[in-house]
């Protein structure tokens, strides 16, 4: 029996630096099931050139696989994007090409590249940046049903809770827990596992920021601080919060899983939205609003002190919870 034909043109379209790492596992992998020999030779867009691409892509003596993958291709020039292009009219046997870009880019080449990849047969795999809860919630869920097991709607939130918005560590963690616990992860086992690691995430600082718990809020920041969370994480968390009170206020006081489903959110958030929106004004709400997205700007670059930032973020978000 024949093995299927390994797909001789892969692009990797987005900026979620682990989906990318794990796209071009995966077309190694697919390429070494057919020759286990197959090498890889990788190189960046805007240091290859055109006699460079040549001689990683020409046929060998031996007809050995080869694996080249092209990092940054939003990077590429029009002179190195028209030689890809062109080699792809005749590709040589035995190798595999897989360009990895963002799907922006600068020049004219970069921004049609992937439009032109497509045109030509590439197998695609997209890894948009994963940003919101929802899709951090999705990514938990989906790396724990990879591993074999299967996850309660409230454990997804103590996981996030516990270990924050790292996928790297998240992914880690959710396969661990499917190992330890035979595959059915719930809270208790969450919490079992990862004891301790809650009190100083983004998310429990922003939990108690925003429920007004000001001196709870702060000890929280310093010590995820003291153990390297990312001031921008906290911020993120921050804002998150707020964004999350500001529309579950809005949509009104009705059935959490009614209102779930017209907000797109779990029902378990919308049900702890609802307990924390009850100290807020729709004015203290707006200038919540506000503050996050100050304290976004300051602790990616706009701040001398992003920790000062943060603090002073948290006590005017107390503030803020107590106008009326």
């Amino acid at each position: 029996m024949s093995s299927p034909a390994v797909p001789s043109l892969h692009l990797v379209l987005g900026e979620e630096e682990l989906l990318v790492e794990r796209a071009v596992r995966a077309a190694l992998e697919t390429a070494r099931k057919t020759d286990p020999a197959a090498e890889l030779t990788k190189a960046k867009a805007a240091e290859l050139t055109v006699p460079g691409l040549a001689e990683l892509v020409s046929p060998s003596l031996f007809a050995e696989g080869r694996v080249i993958v092209l990092e940054a291709a939003q990077d590429i020039g029009q002179e190195l994007a028209d030689a890809v292009l062109s080699y792809l009219k005749m590709p040589a046997e035995g190798v595999v090409l897989v360009v990895v870009h963002t799907g922006g880019g600068r020049s004219k080449a970069a921004k049609a590249l992937p439009a032109a990849l497509r045109k030509a047969g590439a197998q695609v795999t997209e890894c948009p940046k994963i940003t919101k809860s929802a899709e951090r919630e999705m990514f938990v869920r989906n790396e724990v049903r990879q591993a074999g097991g299967r996850i309660e709607p409230g454990a997804v939130a103590v996981l996030l809770d516990a270990v924050g918005s790292d996928l790297r560590e998240l992914a880690s963690a959710s396969a661990q827990l499917v190992a330890d616990t035979g595959g059915k992860v719930d809270e208790e086992a969450v919490r079992r596992y990862h004891r301790g690691r809650a009190d100083v995430t983004g998310f429990a600082v922003a939990e108690k920021a925003v429920g007004g718990d000001r001196a709870a809020a702060l000890e929280s920041m310093r010590w995820a601080e003291q153990i390297g969370v990312p001031h921008v994480l906290v911020a993120d968390a921050l804002a998150d919060a707020v964004r999350t009170i500001a529309r579950v206020s809005a949509a009104g006081r009705g059935n959490p899983n009614q209102l779930a489903g017209e907000l797109g959110m779990p029902p378990w958030k919308v049900r702890k939205a609802q307990g924390q929106s009850r100290g807020w004004s729709p004015a203290g709400l707006a200038a919540a609003m506000g503050i996050v997205a100050r304290v976004n700007a300051e602790v990616k670059g706009q701040a001398a002190d992003p920790s000062y930032a943060l603090e002073r973020a948290i006590l005017d978000l107390a503030d803020a919870r107590d106008r009326h």
